[in-house]
């Protein structure tokens, strides 16, 4: 009995420090605030963890768990690569609206950029391995797999981004991430234009923004 009331115990206080990350970030959330939470005492809380990073490092790591659930779920369906890294994106965009313990996970990786426990190693390397395995002639010509990759990092990002900053509460007119990103994947296949395309001093200067050292400015009325 004791056994099961400690893992509950410490099951609340996980829960609870996610809630908190979630809402407050990790600096700005007290042990205190996490015991008030889980409805535990101080005591309780350091039993279980000796500080508050140990804390952290635990909800990163359960948030970590329930990702790479939700993506190795996916992956087991066998559908084509290009499919099958559409699929994962929307799922886990909606794993981050639904779960504060993800949430908090993404963001606690921001918040502690040197922690061992990134939350986008739950699903990068599955997205890399797909985007590499994707059949030659399955994408448009001039689709590199790197740009592809980019895309799907920057649609999590942003998504978790939106989430946390807009928070729970739906207002009127509030779209759910999770529909916004498949009506992004949904433009991109389908293309913007036929005929406009990006100007080739435009794609000079992206590359040149990204070689370390050069110069990061933009020339007068560039956007």
């Amino acid at each position: 009995m004791k056994q099961g009331r400690a893992v509950r115990t410490r099951e609340l206080l996980i829960q609870a420090a996610a809630d908190a990350f979630d809402t407050t970030g990790f600096e700005a959330t007290s042990l205190s605030r996490i015991c008030a939470g889980a409805g535990t005492s101080m005591g309780a809380l350091t039993f279980h963890f000796r500080s508050k990073d140990a804390l952290a490092d635990a909800v990163q790591q359960r948030g970590i768990a329930l990702t790479e659930e939700v993506v190795q779920q996916i992956f087991r369906t066998r559908q084509p690569p290009l499919e099958t890294v559409i699929a994962i994106t929307l799922a886990v965009v909606g794993l981050l609206e639904e779960s504060s313990v993800v949430r908090a996970a993404a963001g606690l990786s921001r918040e502690r950029v040197t922690t061992s426990f990134p939350w986008p190693s739950s699903w990068i390397p599955v997205i890399e391995d797909l985007v590499v395995r994707e059949p030659e002639g399955t994408l448009n010509s001039g689709t590199h797999p790197r740009a592809l990759l980019s895309l799907v990092t920057h649609l999590m990002t942003g998504a978790e981004v939106l989430i946390h900053t807009r928070g729970e509460v739906a207002g009127p007119g509030h779209v759910h991430a999770v529909t916004q990103v498949a009506e992004i994947w949904d433009l991109t296949l389908r293309g913007v234009s036929a005929t406009v395309r990006l100007p080739q001093q435009r794609r000079t200067e992206a590359r040149a923004r990204s070689v370390p050292g050069r110069a990061r400015t933009a020339p007068d009325g560039a956007v």
